[in-house]
């Protein structure tokens, strides 16, 4: 019963397939129309704040919670907070 789990063959391969998996063909096509819609530079600049102030802290909180519990959502929620309610928003 001690199979062994597939990794990333590196860390070039895993920030890609994130990358890939967040952002999709559907972002990078409607961005123009989105940035010409809401005002030019200043989409540009929330955009880029929204992503360093969120989206990378949120998508590292992802990495190290997946890393460190080696689980599904549902058994990371259970390894971070076992005697909270918490454990079932992994089930979501």
């Amino acid at each position: 019963m001690n199979e062994k789990r597939s990794t990333f063959g590196s860390k070039l391969g895993m920030v890609a397939a994130a990358a890939g998996s967040a952002v999709g063909l559907g972002n990078i096509w409607r961005f123009p129309s989105e940035t010409a819609d809401g005002g030019g530079a200043i989409f540009i600049i929330v955009y880029i704040a929204c992503i360093l102030f969120f989206g990378i802290p949120l998508m590292v909180a992802e990495f190290l919670i997946g890393r460190s519990s080696r689980a599904n959502a549902a058994g990371a929620f259970h390894k971070l907070a076992p005697n909270t309610p918490w454990k079932w928003v992994g089930r979501l």
